[in-house]
């Protein structure tokens, strides 16, 4: 059998090519770009749906540093629902339902409540809705009977400050300075609850200037779905819930299951945007788009965690599959996200040149504090767990696993492994994007359309790669 094979390429087998540069600091450069048709990141960083990388936690720091984190579907709907649903209150310029209770309620129910919502207070309204009072913890602090009535603990309606629907935030921050109050509840002329104030959102709100947020100032999360017979189920809810964009994430995107789930999508929920993947080809993204999909993912086999290559042998280097990619969808202005291969800010950086809008990583978010999981200590040195989703340890955990299939006829296409604890997510993604700023300085970029524009590779031997790296540390 004859044919034609083409070279592909990596990001280690390349360099950019430096360029004259008008940037006087690379803190003056535009890192922003699309996730999707609509939504726009000023980080172009994306937490990877897996179960050891994004969930609340995850997501919610994400989007407060610019990005977006897409909590991962390997859990039941009612989970992933509530994981979407306290990013979607972590913040907002203004609560539009805030968490209720009675005067019934016990302050046993308060700390049910308190754990599963995650949250300190309540409003406290009878059936109509009416405002009655306010709970917080320090009205509950020394309470000894855990059936004690909220109404005999809770401060009353008369001893409140409230303030009108429509109040801007700049006279709320008023109210709440004046009266030396964190919380501002909204009624109307019936005192009904209309929404909710805090002086804690507004203090997120002005220290996360670069949060990506929705019209209702509410950070953004995304969540995943497969292909499986509950994905409209799972869909719907995960919509209800207020997520912004559905991810359908299946290892080999390019398939019929997948482009029937993302028509489907399209026509039965047309106001969610959907990212579709992982692909590795033009025509895999372009099947894709024509089914309607408002990002594409791609990415096969190159992720830390991912063995499909030496598997199943199967794949495409990452760095071509993003160059071949990105010319249908520049083609088409649909966004890609690059997914998989990452290990530094070089990389990050040569996948946006090559024409990604944003970059999907795992292992690297994976030994943060905001990852799932405990830290661990193993030979004096501080860890968490990491795994692919195609691990066998993350097949047999799966929700929708048949409970009969036996261990011994899953063929993993993951590992699992220790990766080193390194504190809060701020102190990768802060690296990631100075590296990336220096990088479209030193081609003359102040946008990564630019970036994209002025780009140009060179690729490299093996003793190119060496030289690229230090080659000495007197300090040890």
């Amino acid at each position: 059998m004859s044919m034609h094979i083409p070279l592909t390429l990596t990001y280690d087998d390349v360099l950019l090519v430096p360029l004259r540069s008008r940037i006087r600091s690379r803190r003056d450069v535009d890192p922003s770009s699309q996730l999707t048709k609509s939504i726009r990141l000023s980080v172009p960083i994306v937490s990877a749906n897996m179960d050891t990388v994004t969930e609340s936690a995850m997501a919610i720091a994400m989007a407060q540093s610019g990005g977006i984190g897409i909590i991962h579907r390997f859990c039941n709907i009612e989970r992933q629902v509530e994981e979407v649903m306290l990013v979607k209150r972590n913040q907002n310029i203004i609560i539009d339902e805030p968490h209720t209770i009675s005067v019934q309620d016990t302050i046993e129910e308060v700390h049910k409540r308190i754990k599963k919502f995650r949250c300190s207070s309540f409003l406290v309204a009878d059936e109509q809705n009416r405002l009655l009072g306010i709970l917080t913890r320090r009205d509950i602090l020394f309470v000894k009977d855990n059936t004690t009535k909220v109404g005999n603990v809770m401060t009353p309606y008369k001893k409140l400050i409230v303030a009108e629907p429509g109040i801007d935030i700049e006279s709320a921050s008023q109210v709440l300075y004046e009266h030396r109050i964190e919380k501002l509840p909204l009624v109307d002329g019936e005192n009904k609850i209309r929404g909710l104030i805090t002086a804690t959102d507004i203090l997120k709100t002005r220290e996360n200037p670069l949060a990506t947020k929705d019209s209702k100032g509410r950070l953004r999360v995304g969540a995943a779905i497969g292909v499986k017979e509950d994905f409209l189920m799972r869909a719907r809810a995960l919509v209800s819930a207020g997520v912004d964009v559905l991810v359908v994430d299946i290892a080999h995107g390019h398939s019929d299951n997948e482009i029937e789930v993302v028509e489907r999508l399209k026509r039965e929920l047309p106001s969610v945007e959907v990212i579709a993947g992982n692909v590795a080809t033009k025509q895999g993204a372009l099947d894709l788009i024509r089914a309607g999909a408002d990002g594409i993912k791609v990415g096969i086999g190159g992720g830390a965690a991912c063995i499909t290559r030496v598997t199943a042998g199967v794949g495409i280097p990452q760095l071509s599959a993003v160059l071949a990619v990105s010319e249908v969808c520049g083609e088409h202005n649909i966004p890609m996200i690059a997914d998989g291969g990452m290990r530094n800010s070089a990389d990050v950086t040569k996948a946006l040149a090559a024409g990604a809008q944003t970059v999907m990583v795992g292992s690297i978010l994976a030994g943060c504090d905001e990852t799932p999981g405990i830290v661990m200590t193993y030979r004096n040195q501080r860890f968490k767990i990491y795994r692919g989703m195609a691990s066998l340890t993350a097949n047999m955990s799966r929700p929708d696993r048949k409970q009969t299939e036996p261990a011994d006829e899953i063929t993993p296409e993951g590992i699992e492994s220790r990766v080193p604890y390194k504190g809060p997510v701020k102190n990768v993604i802060s690296p990631l994007m100075g590296g990336l700023r220096s990088g479209m300085s030193y081609i003359n970029a102040m946008t990564l359309p630019e970036l994209q524009k002025n780009a140009s590779f060179v690729r490299i031997t093996q003793h190119g790669l060496e030289e690229s790296k230090h080659h000495t540390n007197n300090l040890v």
